[in-house]
């Protein structure tokens, strides 16, 4: 009986595991995005398909969890000076796209026969955007830390913080049209509690969020680690949702609050793996939601309005970007990127279902609309760019990469690659150059080099400069999300190929150890060490000396790196030398005068977490 109970508490969970595993490697494979494989695949199994699972709003709930661990991610990159220099383009920018959007489809939805309250929420809903589906896409084509990436993260804050007088307004619209009664209570009171809210939770993570970390990390319990960072997030989420805001927008404003942290990238390494797994299940869980009978039903409104909706949404948006400076090709893809409707819809349209101003049957024709937006999305991205002409860069006579057969392939060529390059060139060995920076290009031409324009995280790029044939890709460029990209189709698409990576700092040689590159190094590892025994010696230390010295460095340094690869970026600490002195130093070798080990007993004791820079060296 107990194995009965067991396989049919776990045969949908085994169920929803399968459908994403098969789904989305072949969506993937297939350039359609994971996206797109796991909506598929939640229609597969759930009620209107195999039926597999027959309540899908329970996966929805515990799925909107991954929404929360993906905004906490995002808020860790932003930090407070970089999160004030974007507010202009999150209160200017993201307001002027959302209400020129509304009004544009307020009047579509009036137009399909909507009264005017109804169209106005219906309109409202479909304004916010799916944070989780134009995230993915973003992170998936290595866009979120670009410029034009930066301006979407902004608006999708703006949408998030829309939420708050939307819900407001639906309660107003409600007292309107008489579906409910007055409960009585002043209209600032809600706006009173956000704020309350918003300031709780800035309290909390200025005065006592790093202090708990620095205890928790002291009793050397990785998992305690990991739970408190769990507990940080659902805890600021579920405080937020207390105050009347969105848990996405309490789990970004923690991850902000811990941006500056010397926790930061304990945080990051330790929430990553829920956030995957939950991500995708809210997509299984969001396929799962289709009602194909509404569908079935009410196509001609369904399908009408999924056209009209996005159609119209699309030419706000690219107006508006058109306004604010954006060129052409930006202007389109955040017009095509943003054409759906997003999870926040289905909060809207719930309370205006409770409230009385929308019907069940308008209720379920929107949640399918935007279901069915949030699906086609990642296609209408695929074919705008596909029909978009080519970015046109002025070349001025520079080949683009194409036919390169080169043993080896050098991907960007600035200062770094351009020493690399002295061996494999003295020893005879055949190299193809590839680089998008024309003008480094042509000053790399002045000086004997033949390199091509040739964009490496493109993979069609990659096959025409070669990479299936080489036997060594070497992967030199200077932002290491754009190396990651590289990584990530290199191993993926030619995996005989050697993969030397070019790491930008600790936390980026984790995650390429992790990605299995065959070598990394930190881009100014080795300079140091030059520089650091070429001081000794300037300082009169014998050369011998120096060079054991250096060696004892280099032997700390690797091991740490071990440490920190099983254990997270704050293990190895006490093979850390700092410049204040320790009780019970903890050297390899003989201890060298002047030198003592920083351990984390001493720094907690002096209050003094490692520097963030520390972390990252």
């Amino acid at each position: 009986m107990a194995a009965e109970a067991g396989g049919v508490a776990l045969g949908p969970a085994v169920a929803l595991l399968a459908a994403g595993v098969a789904a989305v490697p072949l969506f993937r494979k297939a350039g359609l995005g994971s996206v797109l494989g796991y909506l598929t695949a939640g229609v597969a199994v759930g009620p209107f398909g195999l039926g597999v699972l027959s309540d899908p709003e329970a996966a929805l709930h515990i799925a909107e969890l991954g929404v929360v661990l993906f905004l906490f991610l995002i808020g860790l990159e932003m930090r407070p000076a970089k999160l004030w220099a974007l507010r202009g383009a999150i209160f200017g920018l993201g307001a002027a796209q959302v209400l020129t959007c509304a009004a544009l489809l307020t009047g579509v939805g009036m137009m399909l026969g909507l009264p005017l309250p109804v169209a106005v929420i219906a309109a409202f809903g479909f304004v916010l955007s799916s944070t989780a589906v134009i995230m993915q896409m973003m992170d998936e084509r290595g866009e979120t830390a670009t410029p034009a990436g930066q301006r979407s993260v902004s608006i999708l804050l703006l949408e998030d913080l829309a939420i708050v007088p939307l819900l407001a307004l639906v309660a107003l619209l409600a007292s309107f049209t008489g579906t409910v009664a007055d409960d009585g209570r002043p209209a600032w009171l809600p706006v009173l509690l956000g704020l309350a809210a918003i300031g709780a939770v800035v309290a909390a993570g200025r005065w006592l969020l790093d202090p708990m970390f620095r205890l928790l990390a002291k009793s050397g319990a990785r998992e305690v680690m990991t739970a408190a960072a769990l507990l940080v997030v659902l805890g600021a989420a579920l405080f937020m949702q207390w105050g009347g805001l969105s848990m996405a927008m309490g789990a970004f404003l923690a991850g902000v609050l811990l941006s500056e942290s010397t926790f930061r990238h304990q945080l990051e390494a330790d929430i990553e793996p829920f956030r995957g797994i939950l991500l995708g299940l809210f997509f299984l869980s969001v396929g799962m939601s289709l009602n194909l009978n509404v569908v079935w039903g009410a196509w001609p409104l369904v399908l009408g309005g999924v056209l009209a909706f996005m159609v119209v949404k699309a030419a706000g948006i690219y107006g508006v970007a058109r306004l604010f400076g954006a060129e052409n090709r930006e202007a389109i893809h955040r017009a095509t990127t943003f054409a759906q409707g997003g999870e926040f819809a289905f909060v809207l349209y719930g309370a205006a279902l409770a409230a009385g101003v929308f019907d069940a049957t308008i209720s379920a024709a929107m949640t399918a609309i935007v279901i069915l937006s949030m699906a086609l999305t990642p296609l209408v991205v695929i074919a705008a760019d596909r029909l978009m002409p080519r970015e046109e860069v002025s070349l001025d006579g520079i080949e683009q990469a194409q036919g390169l057969r080169g043993r080896v392939l050098v991907i960007g060529f600035g200062r770094f690659a351009q020493v690399v390059s002295q061996p494999l060139l003295a020893h005879r060995i055949d190299v193809s150059l590839i680089e998008t920076d024309v003008e480094m290009i042509k000053a790399a031409a002045t000086f004997g080099f033949k390199v091509y324009y040739g964009d490496g995280t493109r993979l069609d790029v990659l096959r025409a400069s070669g990479a299936g044939e080489a036997e060594a890709i070497l992967v030199c460029v200077d932002k290491p999300e754009v190396a990651d990209r590289i990584v990530e189709l290199c191993k993926a698409e030619f995996p005989l190929a050697k993969l030397y990576v070019r790491a930008f700092d600790r936390g980026h040689v984790l995650r390429l150890v992790e990605a299995g590159v065959d070598y990394q190094i930190r881009e100014t590892f080795e300079s140091a060490i030059a520089f650091g025994k070429a001081v000794l010696t300037g300082l009169g230390v014998p050369e011998e000396e120096a060079a054991e010295t250096m060696g004892d460095v280099r032997r700390r340094d690797g091991l740490r790196l071990d440490m920190q690869i099983t254990g997270g970026i704050e293990a190895g600490k006490t093979l850390f030398r700092g410049n204040t002195t320790t009780p019970e130093p903890a050297p390899l070798t003989t201890p060298i005068r002047g030198g003592r080990a920083l351990n984390e007993e001493a720094a907690a004791a002096l209050g003094q977490g490692a520097p963030d820079e520390l972390e990252r060296t």
